[in-house]
């Protein structure tokens, strides 16, 4: 039996019932492939749900503000995912009469939309023949045939894109990109696999030579930046001052609070740093420490620290993102999960103790 009916024939026993695989609506599988990039199905599906029931066709997504669909994504990452959706609903509105496009020339230019995704969509929407690489792919195919190319290589992505799309399976694009998928995901995972019950392990290369360990290959990442956020809490009359991130940085058009950021952990007990607090915040401010925590990002770990700050003084013509709001109105924007499980921690759990 062939590689292809192999894992058709194992994918048909043992896929996962998900709600994306009930429907060739392009629009609802561009959802589906969007909220899953850098996402588990366990974690994904929630969002999934939730971005369906709220915006249950593009015109809705884009009829939506950027701080709602933020909200509504509040706590998957990659913010920047977020952002790309709302500006390709608008353009399929504006540009595709709001009817999604299915065919992948069409799809990868839209924003936030690259090679994979393109592929998945035309595939499963349209039955289009293309192939879809992604983790999951490059993990069967390089224990399978035993390649030790690196997978993040320039030279990997192209020996593992003509290697998928020779195996293509023509007669049902669909069906045999999903079972290898699907393979990759709850078969051929990525730690201790269950190669004793495995269909193809009498061929697989990886198998027979004691290398699932070590395939597939992947180049290192640079060492990840450290950076160091501190942030001071103002409250007056049960309100909050909040400030929008701008452009440019992590956690754009997010909500968090006045900061300052420093090279290294500060010694919060220091003179020096008593001092900025002092420049910035005025001479009769003064902080109290209330919580540290550590948040990883794929290219960064940030460390913050949260104060409660008394006596301040804003020039709020300086900064003119600065805003008073209510408990009420905070929970409405959209904040980096770490700050929103800092307010509730803070403002809920704690103040009613």
């Amino acid at each position: 039996m062939t590689f292809q009916n192999e894992l058709i024939n194992w994918y048909l026993v043992n896929k996962r019932d998900l709600p994306w695989r009930h429907t060739n609506d392009a629009y609802t599988i561009w959802l589906s492939e969007i909220i899953l990039q850098q996402t588990r199905v366990e974690q994904g599906l929630p969002y999934f749900n939730k971005f369906l029931e709220n915006f249950p066709t593009v015109l809705d997504f884009a009829a939506a503000t950027e701080a709602r669909v933020l909200k509504l994504w509040q706590g998957l990452g990659y913010y920047s995912r977020g952002r790309n959706m709302h500006a390709t609903a608008q353009i399929v509105v504006r540009d595709f009469n709001g009817i999604f496009p299915y065919l992948h020339d069409e799809l990868i230019k839209l924003k936030g939309i690259g090679e994979y995704t393109a592929a998945a969509i035309s595939s499963f929407s349209s039955g289009e023949a293309r192939a879809v690489v992604d983790g999951n792919v490059f993990r069967v195919l390089a224990r399978f045939y035993g390649i030790d190319t690196p997978i993040n290589s320039p030279s990997g992505k192209k020996e593992f894109f003509a290697l998928a799309n020779e195996l293509l399976y023509k007669a049902d694009p669909a069906l045999y990109n999903q079972s290898i998928m699907e393979f990759g995901a709850i078969q051929c995972k990525p730690k201790s696999p269950n190669c004793g019950i495995c269909p193809l392990s009498q061929q697989c290369f990886a198998f027979n030579n004691n290398m699932v360990n070590v395939l597939p290959v992947k180049l290192k990442k640079a060492s990840q930046k450290h950076r160091f956020i501190n942030y001071f809490i103002c409250e007056s009359d049960d309100q909050v001052l909040v400030i929008e991130r701008q452009a440019g940085d992590i956690w754009q058009h997010l909500y968090d609070f006045p900061s300052i950021e420093t090279h290294t952990q500060i010694d919060i007990y220091s003179p020096e740093f008593a001092l900025e607090v002092k420049e910035t915040f005025g001479n009769d401010a003064s902080f109290i420490l209330q919580s540290a925590k550590r948040h990883i990002l794929t290219h960064q770990i940030i460390h913050l620290q949260f104060f409660a700050l008394k006596n301040y003084i804003f020039n709020f013509n300086k900064q003119k993102e600065l805003n008073w709001v209510s408990l009420v109105k905070l929970d409405e924007l959209p904040q980096p999960k770490v700050i929103h499980d800092f307010v509730q921690e803070y403002f809920y759990k704690h103040k009613m103790e």
